[in-house]
């Protein structure tokens, strides 16, 4: 079978000429948390302190933007980040956004999205999602999107570096390593399955069991 990567070493391959755009690419794994927990704080003592908002209607509205986030997860992992567009400039703008992942999946500077793409996409987000919510559901839909979020960034470096014993993230784990190693056309879903299984892009049951062994 065909090697499906270059190396699996956790040192950094040099992306750019520029420093400044080099240093732009790579991003400790906890710095997502700095970024956007106070951000999640803000808007949730909003709710709360602005609107006046009930325990019952934030909790709907934070597990909708949850939801939400899983899809979202799904829907660029396979039809953005795994998109190729034709020609040399397709091929390097795949490789910067999700190649270089595939390329050299154990890099750990390269396993969260780092503040340069994360910022501008939620604020993106927010902005798509302002034009359909009012303020008071936006203020609890939001954290749970980028609740989402989070989970899935910190739990991509999790899996691609703890080695977990069993249970749900042991799972989780192997359908991600089968993503990589095994048939990178299938298992798009990342912090769950739920939508490999819906939209029928889950590994083969007989697969999945080859890999247990």
């Amino acid at each position: 079978m065909k090697k499906l990567y270059v190396s699996n070493s956790q040192e950094s391959v040099r992306m750019f000429k520029s420093n400044l755009l080099e240093s732009l690419s790579k991003v400790h794994f906890t710095v997502p948390l700095f970024i956007f927990l106070p951000v999640i704080g803000y808007f949730i003592w909003q709710d709360f302190a602005l609107y006046n908002s009930s325990i019952g209607g934030f909790f709907l509205w934070f597990v909708v933007g949850l939801a939400i986030w899983t899809f979202t997860e799904y829907f660029l992992h396979r039809f953005v980040f795994h998109t190729e567009l034709p020609g040399k400039i397709g091929r390097r703008i795949h490789f910067i956004f999700h190649g270089v992942h595939h390329d050299y999946p154990s890099d750990k500077l390269r396993l969260v999205m780092p503040p340069s793409v994360s910022i501008p996409l939620a604020l993106l987000f927010y902005w798509l999602f302002s034009l359909v919510l009012t303020e008071v559901r936006l203020y609890a839909f939001f954290p749970g999107f980028l609740i989402g979020y989070l989970f899935y960034d910190i739990g991509h470096y999790a899996i691609h570096h703890f080695n977990f014993k069993g249970g749900i993230w042991k799972q989780i784990k192997q359908h991600h390593m089968l993503h990589h190693y095994q048939n990178p056309e299938k298992g798009f879903g990342v912090s769950s399955k739920l939508w490999d299984l819906i939209l029928f892009s889950d590994f083969p049951a007989k697969k999945k069991k080859e890999d247990k062994k």
